[in-house]
Formats: structure tokens, sequence, C-alpha cells
């Protein structure tokens, strides 16, 4: 892999500040965020002065945590607009949640939030190795998730070349990166397994391939994931971390150079963690649920926004700025089986490890009798055809989950080609307790 280390005179001043200047514009910015939201925002009126506090209460960054979460839920109770801080007429981009769960997830952004948004995409991609006057190609998906365009916009304002493919027609992703010899590309990591998968199908050699970097994320993956694609690709593969409600695809990034973790974009969005359960804030270091307020955002200002994200506050190493540890989980997509607490990203590094297996999974939960069971649907790699090693590479990842989760789990091996493919965002779980 190619040495992408950028140069100091490369980076903003501020993602290299002293960590009392990065407080200072913290401190500063949070107390117009909070005034921004109170004075324009219907719900976080009531909601201070429901739990007895006013923006200025806020003297000291740990002052915040005497302010109300902001959930989800809310988003949806006040559908479309009503947590819009200025007029709807200054809303110039509206992005939504699919709404499978329930009413969508809007957000709408000012021209002032669309501006930055691109500013933090191209400083994410610079932290990433790539650099003005690059191609590269963007296999979000476009249109209502903020993937798509929002990785879009910050290659622009990068200065590289954007190839808007969007996701799906694999074949075609393929023929593009090895027509139009792209440095980089941003995609879903399921995905990009994909598209790994339709390089041996036509002959093509993936680490001939032009790519230099992978920029991915919308859903936790695992350093053994990460591992794998580098392999096949011979190009570094870097974690970029957003969510629509905070901003969309930008929020953090990882640095090449380093690869521990996203580092936050402090100067835009102060972080904190705190316990799930008891919404208690938790010092830096300590694992527990990412909490975001953003400091600029004008058209859709978040103040202490539930992210239901898993990971930890880590020091700065490439950047001043604090780092994340890669989420590899959520609170709400842990699986709780007979009393054991299971992440799919704990499935999925045991599968990595297993010898014979094709880098797919898909869990099935179900009821076997009085008790919730789990089978763990995984493919054989092309060259294991024969049954005894299709048998032995399932005992051996039956082991595995039980040697690290402690659960007993049925492991069904499929033909090649028989795990659901991802489009987008993987499927990992399937439910069917209630069948």
């Amino acid at each position: 892999m190619k040495d992408l280390t950028p140069n100091k005179a490369d980076l903003e001043p501020i993602e290299i500040a002293s960590i009392d200047e990065i407080r200072g514009l913290q401190l500063d910015r949070l107390k117009w965020s909070l005034r921004h939201a109170y004075e324009n925002v219907p719900m976080y009126r009531k909601r201070f002065e429901d739990a007895g506090v006013h923006p200025g209460d806020l003297k000291t960054l740990g002052d915040l945590g005497r302010f109300p979460f902001t959930y989800k839920s809310d988003l949806r109770d006040n559908y479309p607009f009503g947590l819009f801080a200025v007029p709807r007429e200054q809303i110039i981009r509206i992005h939504a949640s699919s709404g499978t769960t329930g009413k969508p997830t809007v957000v709408g952004y000012t021209q002032g939030d669309i501006d930055t948004w691109a500013d933090l995409v191209a400083r994410s991609l610079r932290a990433s190795g790539l650099r003005q006057g690059n191609i590269i190609h963007c296999a979000y998906g476009y249109g209502l998730f903020t993937g798509g365009l929002g990785a879009h916009y910050g290659i622009e304002r990068l200065g590289a070349t954007v190839i808007p493919m969007s996701g799906g027609q694999t074949a075609k992703q393929v023929d593009l990166i090895n027509d139009f010899k792209p440095d980089g590309i941003m995609v879903t990591p399921s995905y990009m397994l994909n598209i790994l998968e339709q390089f041996h199908k036509v002959g093509l050699d993936p680490r001939q391939s032009s790519l230099a970097v992978g920029v991915f994320g919308a859903e936790p993956w695992t350093d053994s994931m990460r591992a794998e694609v580098e392999q096949a690709f011979d190009m570094h593969a870097v974690d970029i971390y957003g969510l629509s409600e905070i901003m969309g695809p930008g929020v953090a990034n990882e640095c090449v150079e380093t690869k521990d973790g996203p580092v936050i974009w402090e100067d835009h969005f102060y972080p904190e963690i705190i316990d799930p359960e008891t919404g208690e804030v938790l010092p830096d270091g300590e694992m527990g649920e990412l909490v975001f307020t953003t400091l600029t955002k004008e058209g859709l200002p978040m103040v202490r926004y539930r992210t239901r994200d898993l990971t930890r506050l880590l020091p700065g190493t490439a950047r001043s700025m604090r780092r994340m540890e890669k989420i590899t989980g959520r609170s709400d997509d842990m699986i709780i089986l007979r009393g054991v607490n299971v992440f799919p990203s704990q499935i999925e590094e045991q599968v990595l490890a297993t010898v014979g297996l094709a880098p797919y999974y898909q869990i099935e939960l179900f009821r076997a009798g009085h008790m919730d069971a789990m089978r763990v649907h995984v493919e054989a790699m092309l060259s294991v055809s024969d049954e005894a090693s299709r048998k032995e590479a399932s005992q051996k990842l039956e082991r595995r989950i039980k040697d690290v989760v402690g659960l007993s789990t049925e492991i069904h091996v499929g033909e090649p080609g028989t795990v659901e493919r991802s489009q987008g965002k993987a499927r990992r779980v399937i439910d069917n307790r209630n069948n």
C-alpha cells in the first residue's frame, strides 16, 4: 500500500490546534447553539424549561450535562418540519430516513449547513489520504439517504473528480472501476465485499486495480473486515462516521496514517459518552453510548442527541481532536439471547477468521420449543467444494462462537452466493422469533 500520510501544510490549523484553543472554541459555539435551539425550536424551549435550565446556565463545557437529551423519537413526534430552527424557506435541502420503523426522520439544511458539510467531508477525505485531482468512485446511495449527496459534495469541495455511481449494478461498478481507474471509493463495507466478489467473477485481480483508498461507513464494521479488504485490494481501508440527525457522513473520520479510530471534528460537534441505562456522563476512556451536540448547525440544531452507538472517547493522535473507538455495535442492534448480549460484529469476526468460509453472513433468530435460538447462515468459498471440508468449517465456526459469545449456535453452510447480498447497508439479523 502507498504511504498517503498528509503533509502538515495540508491540514487546517484547527486540526492541530492546542486543546485549550479547541475547548474555548467549543464553549463559544455551544453557547450559541443552545441559545439558537431555545429561541427558535418550541420543543427545545419546553424541554429546557421542564428541566429547569436556560442557555445562560452554560458557563463551562461540563454544564452541558444539566441539559436534557434529544431522541430519534423526537424527530418523528415533530414530523415533518417541527424541529427546524429557521424559516422553512431558508432550508435548501431535505433528507429523510426510510421510515421502516415508523414515520421518517426528517432533517433540513441551510446553505451554510451544506457548505459546512461539504467542508467536513473534504477534510475527512484528506484525512483518508485522498487529494485534489484524484478520481473518487461514490457508491453510496443517492436520494433521501444522506450518504450519496453528502459524499458527492465533499468530493467536489476537495477538488477531486466524482463518479456518482450510487449503489447497485455491481457488474457496472466493477466495469467503471476498471475503465475509469479511480484512486478512491466511498461505499458501505458490506457492499465492498460484493464488488470484490464481482472482481473475481470476471477474472480481474483486485490487487491490480487503481484503488488506493476505501472510505467505508454507514454501518458498523470490524477490524477483521478491514484486514480482509486491505489484503484483497492492496489498499487502505478507513472509517468515516456520521448520522443524518447530526449532519450525515463526515462527523468523524479515521486518519490514514494511524487508522486508530475516527477523529471527531470537535470544532463542529461536541461529543459525550453516557451510561446508556442511567444517562450519567462517563469520563473519557470508558465505554458507553455516544451523544452529540451540534455546535454550528443552523437548520436543525441537535442538543445531546443519543446516537445509540457504543464506543469510548480517546485522546487525539494524528490530530489534536479526540478520537472515538471504532463503532462495532449499537445499543439497539444488540441481540439478547437467553440472557446473553450478542452483537453482529462478534459473529462477523469469527466468520472472517474461519478458513474455508466466504465473508458473508446473516443471523437468524428463531424459537426452538420454548427457547430462543440462533442460526448463522454462511457460505463456503468456491475452492471448498467437498462436504467434509464444509463440515469442518462449520464445526470450527460453531466452536469459535461458543468460545467468544458463550452460546451454542446452529451453523448453516450454503453454496457460494446463497447468503443475501447487500445493495447498500447489510441486513445482518432476521428475527423470526414471533413468526
